[in-house]
């Protein structure tokens, strides 16, 4: 089996895990489905009071709710995942097995995130939305390109995703205990991604930071390029944003890997 047939059978491997958690997908479901009821209820009276607020009109806004949900679980908005599991292997020295492996320790939880990305979106994700847009006036495209540069935005949302949690699951290689790395980066994936509100809600020079940093990435640019506020160049514009921060922070997880794998080396003899 070649090196790519090898991530492949991760991710597939990965995929048929989830997938066997029946009772744990119907109850995301069910909770991202109450939740986005909840959400949307509270954007309803916010925008009744404030119509157009960040620039959206209000069926665009409840738009970005029920989408947030159905990226909830894939994008891993809140976490979860696999940097849990590799920070109990770098806590255990199981890492050291991991680093035998003819595999890259990055590109195997990469293959194996996408795995766990692709069945959540497909068994949570999609429930969710269809309810909203069944319950709710959604401005949801009718174009087939439209939808599948939107899955492009949201493979790459995913891949930034994975980035920032992989440099958390390493951080366990220099503290004690990763939960608060972990704590930290769900908050500010809740806050910076659009989960809370949308970015374009924040006025001034904050509003342009927030959305310039990868956390948008990870909702607030696929939301806008299914809601086709980014239209023409401004689609491929968005899109190269996800890729070069995809990129810059995987670039980073590359380096905190080299520095960890020196350190398990030098420990290990």
């Amino acid at each position: 089996m070649g090196t790519a047939g090898l991530y492949r059978s991760v991710a597939t491997y990965s995929f048929r895990r989830y997938a066997t958690y029946r009772l744990a997908t119907a109850a995301g479901v069910f909770t991202n489905t109450v939740f986005g009821f909840v959400i949307a209820y509270a954007f309803i009276a916010l925008w009744h009071e404030r119509p157009q607020l960040g620039g959206y009109e209000q069926p665009q806004a409840l738009t970005f709710v029920w989408v947030g949900q159905a990226l909830l679980a894939s994008v891993a908005l809140m976490g979860g995942g696999f940097e849990g599991e590799l920070q109990e292997r770098i806590r255990s020295g199981d890492v050291a097995i991991d680093l035998y492996r003819p595999a890259d320790l990055q590109l195997w939880w990469l293959a194996a995130d996408l795995g766990r990305a692709g069945f959540q979106l497909a068994g949570r994700g999609v429930v969710p939305l269809l309810v909203g847009a069944l319950a709710f006036e959604l401005a949801l495209p009718v174009s087939p390109l439209v939808w599948a540069l939107f899955l492009v935005s949201v493979a790459l949302a995913v891949v930034i995703s994975f980035a920032m949690r992989f440099l958390v699951g390493l951080s366990a290689f220099w503290l004690m205990d990763g939960m608060g790395a972990s704590m930290a980066n769900t908050v500010l994936s809740i806050f910076f991604s659009g989960m809370t509100l949308p970015l374009t809600v924040f006025p001034g020079a904050f509003g342009e930071v927030v959305r310039w940093l990868p956390w948008s990435g990870m909702l607030q640019v696929p939301a806008d390029v299914l809601l086709e506020r980014r239209a023409g160049w401004a689609v491929l514009a968005g899109l190269l944003f996800q890729l070069g921060w995809a990129l810059v922070v995987l670039l980073l997880g590359r380096w905190a890997q080299s520095v960890a794998t020196r350190r398990v080396v030098v420990q290990g003899g």
